[in-house]
C-alpha cells in the first residue's frame, strides 16, 4: 500500500512538476492550470467515497487490481493532451481512479494491524504519498529533460503496470483476501451518517489541515519559477525537499498519535499543528531560497500531522468495518477543498500576489482545527449512529 500511494503520487505530481514547461508550450494560463487540478480534484472527491464503499464491500484484492488499471491508462492518456478540455479530460480520469488510494491503505491497516499500531499503520500506508512527491522530481525531470514531458506521463503508466503484477503476489495473504471485522477500537459507532458531527469534524479537520500540501505541490513550481526565477531543471533538483517534511512528519505524527490519551490528547496535538501552520505566511516575504525551500519543507511535516491526527480521531470514533468509506469521506473532503481553492490559488500566482497565495494557505489549518474542536467536542451519534463501544475496551475507555 505504500508502493501504490506512492504510485499515485508521482502520477499526480508529475503535472505540477512540469507545469512551468507545459503551460509555456500549451499556452496554458495559471488559472487554467487551477481549473485542471480541480477537475481532479473533484472526480477524486467523487472517486474515494465511491472506492472505499466498493473495497469495504468487494474486498481489497479485486478493487485495487481494478482501480489502478484504471488510472495507470488515465495517466499514461496525458502524453496525448495538448490543451485545456484534453488535460481536464485524463485529469478527470486519473483523479477518479485514484480515489482508491487511501481507502485501501485504511482498509489494510484496520485488517492487519491491531489497534495500537494503527495510527502508525497509517503513516506506514500514507507515507507512499509524500514519498512519491520526493522521488518524483529525482525521476521525472531527467526523464522530460532527455525525452520530452509526454515520455514523463507514460513512464507514469508503465509504474502503475507494474505495480499490478506485484500486487497479485501480495494479496495471496489470507487477511487481505478476505475482510475481517474487529470489535476493538472503533467501533464506538456502527453506522455513519451523513449529518453527524464528528464525521464533519473528522472531514473538516482532514481536508482544511492538508490544504498546504496542495499549495506546495501544485503552486511552489510556479511560484520558484515567476518569483524567484528558477528554471526546470533548478526546480527539478530541490523541489523533492519539501515532501521529504511531509514523509518524516507522517511518522513522528503518528507516534505522537499512538501514545496520545482520548480525544483530549489529540486536541493539544491538533492545536500545536495549527500554530506551527502560520510561518507558512511569511514564506513570500523571506527572499532567500534556502529558507524558502526550509520553510516549504516545514509546512508540509505540520500538514502530515493533520492527516495522522485526523484519521486517528476517525478510528477510535467510526466502526473498523466502514474503514474504507472513512478514509474515502477524508481524501474526499480535502479533494473537494483543493478544488474550491486552486483556482483561487491559481489566481493569485497570476497577478504575482506571493503574500495572499501563502497568507491563505497558511489559515485555514487553524480555521480546520478551530471547526474540529466545535464539532468533535461533546458531539452526539446521529444520522443513523447507534451504540456505543462495550464497556471495557479501548475505545469506550478513551
Amino acid at each position: 500500500m505504500l508502493l501504490v500511494s506512492l504510485i499515485s503520487y508521482i502520477d499526480r505530481n508529475t503535472l505540477a512538476l512540469l507545469a512551468p514547461t507545459i503551460l509555456a508550450e500549451t499556452g496554458l494560463s495559471a488559472e487554467q492550470y487551477g481549473f485542471v487540478i480541480s477537475a481532479f480534484s473533484i472526480a477524486y472527491m467523487a472517486g474515494n467515497p465511491l472506492w472505499g464503499r466498493a473495497l469495504d464491500r468487494f474486498g481489497l484484492r479485486p478493487g485495487m487490481l481494478a482501480a489502478v488499471s484504471f488510472w495507470s491508462l488515465a495517466s499514461a492518456a496525458h502524453a496525448l493532451a495538448g490543451g485545456f478540455l484534453s488535460f481536464g479530460a485524463a485529469r478527470t480520469a486519473l483523479g477518479f481512479g485514484e480515489g482508491a488510494t487511501f481507502p485501501g491503505g485504511l482498509r489494510t491497516v484496520v485488517q492487519t494491524l491491531p489497534p495500537s499500531r494503527r495510527a502508525r499503520g497509517i503513516a506506514v500506508a500514507y507515507s507512499g504519498g509524500s514519498l512519491g512527491a520526493i522521488v518524483t522530481p529525482l525521476i521525472v525531470t531527467p526523464i522530460a529533460m532527455w525525452w520530452g514531458w509526454r515520455a514523463a506521463f507514460l513512464f507514469t503508466g508503465m509504474v502503475g503496470v507494474a505495480w499490478l503484477g506485484v500486487w497479485l503476489v501480495v494479496s495471496r495473504r489470507p487477511e487481505i483476501r478476505v475482510a475481517r471485522r474487529d470489535p476493538g477500537v472503533g467501533d464506538t459507532q456502527a453506522r455513519i451518517g451523513v449529518l453527524d458531527r464528528k464525521l464533519w469534524a473528522f472531514m473538516l479537520a482532514y481536508a482544511f489541515g492538508a490544504i498546504p500540501l496542495a499549495f506546495v505541490i501544485y503552486g511552489a513550481p510556479i511560484y520558484l519559477s515567476r518569483a524567484l526565477g528558477k528554471s526546470q531543471a533548478a526546480i527539478g533538483a530541490v523541489l523533492w525537499l519539501p515532501p521529504l517534511g511531509w514523509e518524516i512528519g507522517y511518522f513522528v505524527w503518528g507516534w505522537l498519535a499512538d501514545r496520545a490519551r482520548g480525544n483530549g490528547g489529540l486536541a493539544r496535538l491538533m492545536l500545536t499543528a495549527a500554530v506551527l501552520s502560520l510561518p507558512l505566511a511569511l514564506a513570500a516575504r523571506i527572499g532567500s531560497f534556502p529558507l524558502a525551500m526550509a520553510e516549504l519543507f516545514f509546512s508540509m511535516f505540520v500538514a502530515a500531522g493533520f492527516i495522522i491526527l485526523a484519521m486517528s480521531y476517525a478510528t477510535r470514533v467510526f466502526s473498523s468495518s466502514h474503514a474504507g468509506l472513512v478514509a474515502g469521506f477524508g481524501a474526499g473532503a480535502w479533494s473537494a477543498l483543493v478544488a474550491l481553492v486552486m483556482p483561487v490559488f491559481g489566481r493569485l500566482l497570476d497577478l504575482r500576489a506571493w503574500d495572499a497565495a501563502f497568507s491563505l494557505a497558511a489559515l485555514l489549518p487553524l480555521a480546520g482545527f478551530a471547526a474540529w474542536r466545535l464539532l468533535a467536542t461533546g458531539a452526539g451519534t446521529t444520522s443513523g449512529a447507534t451504540s456505543p463501544a462495550p464497556a471495557g475496551t479501548e475505545a469506550g475507555r478513551s
